[in-house]
């Protein structure tokens, strides 16, 4: 009896499989999305407004107007990017280039599945004649200068 213990056929031994694991935080996402955006011309990351310093989004979110959401189950990211575009540029273009590079660049270093880049143009980025800007300093000054001799009186 002792013999058939020695002579187990490693086949029958069930292993439990391996579970990989891999978690990828969203501000490696963030960053990403920054450097693909750094490499187009023409866009800005919109900055944070009033209301997310105040309620502290900041110290949460790395990047302001860079947001994401990812579904463990379905191994996919859906991304939401808030950006600035220069005065002249053709808004469903440039979205279009922004998202097809997002995508390309998630998909490649992720290896996740980029289900939805949801793209809002928030301001444009104008490009002001220097006589212009310089004129309305000038005319702030002067009503400054203005307002200080009015209250020089009081």
């Amino acid at each position: 009896m002792y013999n058939k213990f020695n002579t187990i056929d490693s086949k029958e031994i069930d292993l439990p499989e391996t579970t990989l694991l891999r978690d990828i935080e969203s501000r490696v996402f963030q960053a990403m999305v920054l450097q693909v955006l750094n490499k187009i011309e023409g866009v800005a990351l919109s900055s944070s407004s009033l209301i997310d310093s105040i309620l502290g989004r900041e110290a949460h979110e790395r990047y302001t107007g860079i947001s994401i959401e990812q579904d463990q189950k379905m191994h996919s990211i859906s991304i939401k990017i808030e950006i600035n575009i220069k005065y002249g540029i053709s808004i469903p273009q440039k979205a279009e280039e922004i998202q097809n590079k997002i995508v390309e660049e998630i998909s490649t270093l992720s290896g996740l599945h980029v289900s939805k880049v949801h793209v809002v143009f928030k301001n444009l980025i104008l490009d002001l004649p220097k006589a212009l800007i310089e004129n309305s300093d000038d005319e702030k000054n002067e009503d400054d200068e203005k307002s200080e001799e009015e209250y020089e009186g009081f």
